[in-house]
């Protein structure tokens, strides 16, 4: 038993930046890929994204029907720069905000799967009020994706607050929802020493809507890890493994390219020797992608 056909898509910030959105997606086809992932970072220029009118969705919505590839899941890192845990009233339901607001964005581009970044503060003080403030404000968000039928699923992260699937299912103890689910990231789970990655894995399957492929370096008692810009094939992620076991578990879900080449002078390079590796691998571990 087990997946005989996956899809495999690429985040926005893999394709170069300066493109329009019609040729972001026609380079997604032309690649091999079968859907984008939209990034609504910490910069004004992708957050204002959130406040597009009607012929600015529009328009991308005839892209994505003239090209044939989806925008089917978007990543919503804004969240870093307004953490939903905040102390600070002002972040705190501006953080509420910008999840509405990318809830009806999504709604409008039939993008099916919200990606919420797991940090209930980042660059600042973690506390007992900051965790709480993230569940309280995460149901709130979750309670409003529901009314609106668009998934929200949380990122295993670099951050230790949430950096495992087993940390997401004792959040969704907390938020009782099936519009609330996971969307791990192979690189940060494999990279924290605390994790077994397939077990974790196996353990959280019933959770699994999405999962981030890319490599990292590992957390030791000695150097911090590295999450961000390591080539594939050169870091510490047991892809095959990975594979292997989700192959046996029969996951169902797609997988995600993630990279950060968007401004890189060898971004066409980066992004086929990504598909290529990954494609590969999971085809080793009997999986095959869908075209």
């Amino acid at each position: 038993m087990g997946i005989n056909m996956a899809k495999l898509g690429i985040n926005e910030k893999s394709l170069p930046f300066e493109m329009s959105w019609m040729n972001k997606l026609k380079l997604a086809k032309e690649q091999g890929f079968s859907f984008v992932e939209m990034s609504i970072d910490e910069t004004d220029t992708r957050i204002s994204r959130l406040d597009w009118d009607r012929d600015q969705r529009f328009n991308l919505v005839k892209d994505i029907y003239e090209t044939g590839i989806p925008i089917d899941t978007m990543m919503l890192s804004a969240l870093r720069k307004f953490p939903l845990g905040s102390e600070n009233k002002d972040i705190y339901t501006q953080a509420y905000n910008i999840c509405k607001k990318a809830i009806i964005l999504a709604k409008d581009l039939g993008i099916r799967n919200i990606q919420i970044a797991g940090y209930d503060e980042y660059y600042g003080t973690k506390t007992v009020l900051t965790a709480e403030n993230f569940i309280e404000n995460l149901q709130r968000v979750v309670d409003f994706a529901a009314a609106n039928q668009v998934m929200i699923s949380i990122e295993t992260m670099d951050d230790y607050f949430i950096n495992s699937i087993a940390k997401v299912k004792k959040i969704k103890q907390s938020i009782v929802s099936p519009w609330l689910q996971a969307y791990p990231d192979l690189g940060n789970i494999s990279a924290w020493p605390d994790n077994i990655p397939g077990q974790d894995l196996m353990d959280g399957l019933d959770s699994i809507i999405s999962i981030h492929v890319k490599d990292t370096l590992s957390v030791t008692e000695n150097t911090p890890g590295k999450f961000k810009n390591v080539p594939f094939g050169t870091g510490d992620v047991e892809f095959l493994g990975l594979f292997k076991t989700l192959k046996r578990l029969a996951y169902q879900g797609t997988f995600t390219i993630e990279m950060w080449s968007e401004n890189e002078n060898d971004c066409l390079d980066r992004i086929i020797y990504a598909h290529d590796f990954v494609v590969g691998l999971l085809m080793q571990s009997g999986i095959s992608i869908e075209e």
